[in-house]
Order: structure tokens, then sequence, then C-alpha cells
């Protein structure tokens, strides 16, 4: 059965946080290939506003991503990609201004790295149709704990101008994840959700290693998980 879309569709401008190693840029680029595959909007792209870390950005898999109908936008610097420099092509605010179009953005990992989303705040001005995803991964030693967690949720909230609206539960540990690995995230976004009031919209597994059926029989709401590829994982950090 195919996987259904697991945000609101109402919710066609998508921003995507998270600390440095979370998962976040894993998760964009497999929300806009699910996206693209399904058809929640009638177009998809993704928006990659990581300009400050030259490392395991999403537009490094733009032929993938192309390839598969999604549009890329945001260094100016198209295919350079090993020199980073923080310039934004103009281009980027054309999906965020198309009706038809499903916008992912994915964010820098820190709050010095969130602060560009503020150019673009009139879009993400009502709840109605936004989403503020931030990613939380319970092995990441700044987000370990509620405290450093909650900390970090602060400031990525006061770096981009707009309001957290959904947790996202993505505890992993590279090619070691297990069910039990995702199940330690839960419980750990369950006590940030708890402090914030913020929902878990999506608890993350690796396709490749972690299998759904085995989420749902540990209790997972299936409506909330989300499979991931591994896209951004270079082989050679396995050898």
């Amino acid at each position: 059965m195919e996987q259904a879309w697991p945000l609101k569709q109402s919710k066609r401008r998508v921003t995507i946080c998270g600390h440095y190693g979370s998962g976040k840029t894993e998760l964009a680029v497999s929300l806009a290939l699910l996206a693209a595959r399904i058809k929640p909007y009638v177009r998809t792209a993704l928006v990659d506003l990581d300009i400050a870390n030259p490392y395991f950005r999403s537009r490094e898999q733009r032929q993938l991503l192309e390839e598969a109908g999604i549009g890329v936008y945001g260094s100016v610097y198209r295919e350079e990609i090993t020199a980073e420099l923080p310039a934004l092509g103009a281009a980027a605010r054309a999906p965020l201004e198309d009706a038809d179009c499903l916008c992912l953005v994915d964010l820098g990992g820190n709050g010095e790295g969130a602060k560009v989303l503020r150019q673009f705040g009139a879009y993400f001005q009502g709840a109605d149709c936004c989403e503020a995803l931030a990613v939380v991964n319970a092995n990441r030693p700044d987000t370990a704990t509620v405290e450093g967690a909650l900390e970090h949720l602060s400031d990525m909230e006061r770096a981009m101008g707009i309001r957290i609206t959904g947790l996202v539960n993505n505890c992993h540990l590279l090619r070691e994840t297990t069910a039990e690995t995702i199940a330690q995230g839960r419980t750990l976004c369950e006590k940030v959700g708890a402090a914030t009031g913020l929902p878990i919209l999506l608890n993350c597994y690796p396709a490749p290693l972690v299998r759904r059926g085995e989420l749902v029989t540990m209790g997972f709401d299936e409506k909330t998980l989300m499979p991931l590829g591994m896209h951004m994982r270079p082989t050679w950090l396995d050898k």
C-alpha cells in the first residue's frame, strides 16, 4: 500500500528545522520524493536555505530530486556545491508564491543558520497554510534531554521569527538504528510535547533498516510514521 501524505494537505509551506545531525535534511529529501510520487499538490519544490553549513545539504541531491520532477531552489551558485557562500538565488521565492506547489524548506541547523528564513517571513504567517516542523533526535548531545531540546526549540523560534507547530521524532544511530532506537526518541518527544503543547506529527524511521510493521506493533500511530531513505548518507562513511 502506498504511503499516505503524513501532514495536513492544506499546509503547503513546510519549514524543517533541527540540530546538526538530527536528520532534518534526510527528512526534507524523503518528504519531497514522497510528495512528487503521490502528489498532494500539483507541483513539489524543495528550497534549501541551509546556506551556512557545508555538509549534508539537500541540494546535493539535485539530480535525484529533479529527475523525480521536484524543483530545487537555494544558493545562487547552482552547480558549485564545494565552495559555500551565503548567497540566495532570487528564484527561491517562486515556489512560495505558487498556490499549486507544495514547498518544503530545509533550514540551517542552529539559530544562526535559521535566521535566513526571516527574509521570507511574510510567506509563513498564518497557521492555516504553514507547518513549522522541529526535528528532535534524542541521540544528538544538544537535544538528548528535555531541557536541551526545549532550549534548541526556543533558539530556533527566535531565529526564524515564527512559531514551531509540530515535533518530528527522528532518533537514529545511522546504520545501527533499530525500532527500539525510534521508541527511545518517541519517549523524549512526548516529554517535550508535554512541556510545549506541541504534537508529534512524524515518527521517522530508516526504511532500509527498520520495518514499519514492527513499529506499529510497538504502539506507534501508523498515520505519523514517515519512512526515510538514506539519500544523504555517503557510502564512504561506512568504510
